[in-house]
């Protein structure tokens, strides 16, 4: 199929992991595996024309296999923390594993993103295009309801990386997919991202205690958190109050959660790229990779920390334990899940 390769990337529990590239005709070349639906590379070319792979990533399965970074990963049945790893749905409390803490975060000890989806290249309009699906049994990691989940990722004639993820249930059940790349628009070899210089479309962000939301809403206006008008990462890095210094909060989107607007901007200086993002998520994490510490290497480069930004929209964090923000993550049959977000690449 034009613009679209497959070869063979392992094996696991006995069934072969797929790794599929797609090629634009501006010469972008995007890399996903099957293995938790997993972006592993994406080249964009910088203002002299030299392409880079700007995602953070492995160049084996086995790397996937053995990190927690959640590395261009598809994050599921639920992205972001719930306090105290549980939750109450229709009179009924759920378990769950702890395992950021005492809280659980993306989806449990083995989430979407360890799970083997289908995979179907497609040559769509747009450009070379792959959907993966993958079904969620009934009380998988603790969580109600079989889910039939899709993403599907499109690397568009634009210059543009399009995902679509989608999700049904049979049961009143949670659901919050988020998309996990580490990007560094440099080049995955670069250094750091302080210097990248990054917008939010949000004057609101919800606080934590100290990471995980408790339902309050609070102004950026002259706090480290108001990237209204963009500046380096770097800049307010120390005041933010956290340990290790960085972000790794949630912004709430101007505008309506439903439709497609924009998210952020991120340009770095010296290669020239710029990253828009559009979603119709009600938020974006912003994690400037406090926690990468050198001990995980990939593509031959040692992860120091902020070698890489992440952009998740999503909806709230711990929103089912908030009664204001639940509707944003409870899903009925019939009641279908859907995301959108749209990553386009250009030079400043």
């Amino acid at each position: 199929m034009q613009g679209i390769e497959r070869s063979r990337f392992g094996e696991l529990e006995g069934r072969a992991v797929e790794l599929y590239t797609l090629t634009n005709a501006g010469g972008l070349v995007l890399k996903v595996t099957n293995y938790g639906a997993t972006l592993t590379e994406l080249h964009v070319p910088d203002k002299n024309g030299q392409l880079a792979d700007v995602v953070l990533g492995f160049e084996r399965l086995e790397g996937y296999l053995q990190h927690g970074a959640y590395f261009g990963a598809t994050v599921g049945r639920v992205a972001n923390r719930i306090r105290a790893a549980k939750f109450e749905l229709e009179g009924r409390v759920y378990p769950l594993a702890a395992t950021d803490g005492a809280d659980h975060l993306h989806g449990g000890r083995r989430g979407w993103d360890r799970a083997l989806w289908s995979a179907e290249p497609e040559q769509t309009a747009d450009g070379p295009s792959l959907l993966l699906q993958y079904v969620s049994a009934d009380g998988e990691e603790g969580y109600p309801g079989r889910v039939n989940a899709s993403v599907r990722y499109t690397l568009t004639e634009r210059n543009e990386l399009s995902l679509e993820m989608r999700a049904e249930t049979d049961r009143t059940t949670l659901i919050n997919m988020a998309h996990h790349s580490y990007w560094n628009l440099g080049g995955y070899a670069s250094g750091d991202v302080l210097e990248h210089e990054l917008s939010l479309e949000a004057d609101a962000y919800t606080p934590g205690d100290p990471v995980v939301p408790t339902g309050e809403v609070r102004a950026v206006a002259g706090s480290p958190f108001d990237f209204r008008r963009a500046k380096p990462i770097g800049r307010d890095l120390d005041r933010v109050g956290t340990e290790p210094h960085g972000f790794d909060h949630n912004w709430i989107v101007n505008g309506s959660p439903h439709l497609l607007r924009p998210v952020a901007r991120v340009h770095h200086p010296r290669s020239g790229r710029v990253l828009e993002l559009q979603a119709d998520a009600p938020g974006v994490q912003f994690y400037s990779g406090n926690f990468l510490d050198g001990s995980l290497i990939g593509k031959g480069q040692r992860y120091q920390r902020h070698a890489g930004l992440c952009l998740e929209t999503q909806a709230f964090p711990n929103a089912i334990n908030l009664p204001e923000w639940q509707s944003q993550v409870i899903r009925r049959p019939g009641q279908s899940y859907r995301q959108r977000m749209i990553h386009r690449f250009s030079l400043a």
